[in-house]
């Protein structure tokens, strides 16, 4: 399928999804929240994929936010409605079963940050900056950075992100948990593809019952938690995947996953 707003290819079975819109530093509208929506959906139909790259183009921006000019434009209920359509989208990367990879490669803003934290993993170039500047316009952050940046980097943190407005760099990001690995830009894509190739080397279901233990028993109690992942291990081992990976082991030798 042909995108307006994004850029997406295969190798092997990694597909880089690329936010295609430089000029504006490839803000968010209604347009790359819709056409991401179908992109994402798309990956997770395709057996083919195993894991999803997601980038921005041109050198200076991952996302620097959402696109004030629309944002402007727009009533308090369209607003509402903008701000579900995000949520919604952040949800269905979050929830994937599959890996999604953030190579943040610049400005990481407002739903720009939003957007990388509901990723399961997060690759900064050295140069990015990060944060949730919403305060400066009189409002909050409305993909979910007020829900995602406590869980992943604390309280103090996110209030601190939050209440200032102020973006920090990938190194202060990377202290904070907030991202997994800064790497120089120039390196950046080549690292979240090494990356990308691992994990895509190994067994599909065993990553979902990883992204599924983690992003769902983060919102249980701990014995549903706990109940959870006993379940997820008992339904693995009954996989081809897992007698794969456990022959390979006996044998001394590299598994080769089906996905079955």
């Amino acid at each position: 399928m042909s995108y307006r707003t994004l850029l997406s290819a295969d190798q092997g079975a990694v597909r880089t999804l690329t936010i295609n819109r430089p000029d504006k530093l490839n803000a968010l509208n209604r347009e790359v929240i819709a056409e991401l929506s179908v992109a994402f959906g798309q990956a997770a139909q395709d057996d083919a994929v195993r894991v999803v790259v997601l980038t921005g183009a041109g050198p200076k921006a991952f996302v620097a936010g959402a696109d004030i000019g629309e944002m402007a434009a727009l009533d308090p209920v369209e607003l509402r409605d903008f701000s579900r359509r995000g949520q919604a989208l952040m949800r269905s990367i979050e929830r994937l079963g599959k890996p999604v990879i953030a190579a943040l490669n610049g400005f990481a803003l407002g739903g720009g940050f939003e957007l990388a934290m509901a990723a399961h993993l997060r690759l900064a170039a050295d140069n990015a900056r990060i944060g949730q500047p919403e305060v400066k316009l009189g409002l909050i952050p409305g993909f979910g950075g007020t829900q995602r940046l406590p869980r992943l980097a604390g309280r103090a943190a996110a209030l601190e992100l939050c209440l200032a407005g102020e973006p920090i760099d990938a190194q202060r990001a990377h202290q904070l948990g907030l991202v997994n690995q800064v790497l120089p830009a120039a390196d950046l894509m080549a690292g979240a593809m090494a990356l990308a190739t691992r994990l895509a080397a190994l067994a599909p279901q065993a990553l979902r019952g990883v992204i599924d233990a983690v992003v769902l028993g983060a919102d249980m109690a701990t014995d549903q938690g706990l109940d959870y992942e006993t379940q997820l291990f008992a339904v693995l081992a009954s996989t081809a995947d897992m007698r794969e990976g456990t022959q390979a082991f006996m044998d001394k030798r590299a598994p080769v996953f089906g996905g079955r």
